[in-house]
């Protein structure tokens, strides 16, 4: 992640980050409490030193393979929301995203 950060720094001739915006999904294996506490020492000496951490949770979303419905589903429940059935694939919800970054000039 601090790669990307330091990356997107680079590209808009920025000189730092006040805050950083992280989308976590419920399957990420990602444990947001540890992501928090980690964070301020990963960053420590870069271009994103003293930058707020603001993490958003993604909800768990299914495709059923039966009717095709796109739904919200259940950590231990991926079932589709419309037919009911348990032929699906996951489509978002183990995922970490950079979603945005506020920059410095």
């Amino acid at each position: 992640m601090l790669q990307q950060i330091e990356a997107v720094v680079a590209e808009n001739d920025a000189i730092g980050v006040h805050r950083v915006l992280v989308q976590i999904g419920p399957l990420s294996g990602v444990e947001a409490e540890l992501l928090a506490q980690a964070f301020p020492i990963a960053i420590a000496g870069s271009v994103a030193d003293g930058a707020e951490l603001v993490m958003e949770t993604l909800p768990i979303r299914v495709r059923c393979q039966s009717c095709g419905a796109e739904s919200e589903a259940g950590a231990n429940r991926l079932i589709c929301g419309d037919c009911g059935d348990w032929h699906t694939t996951l489509i978002s919800g183990d995922e970490m995203l950079l979603a945005s970054l506020e920059l410095e000039k």
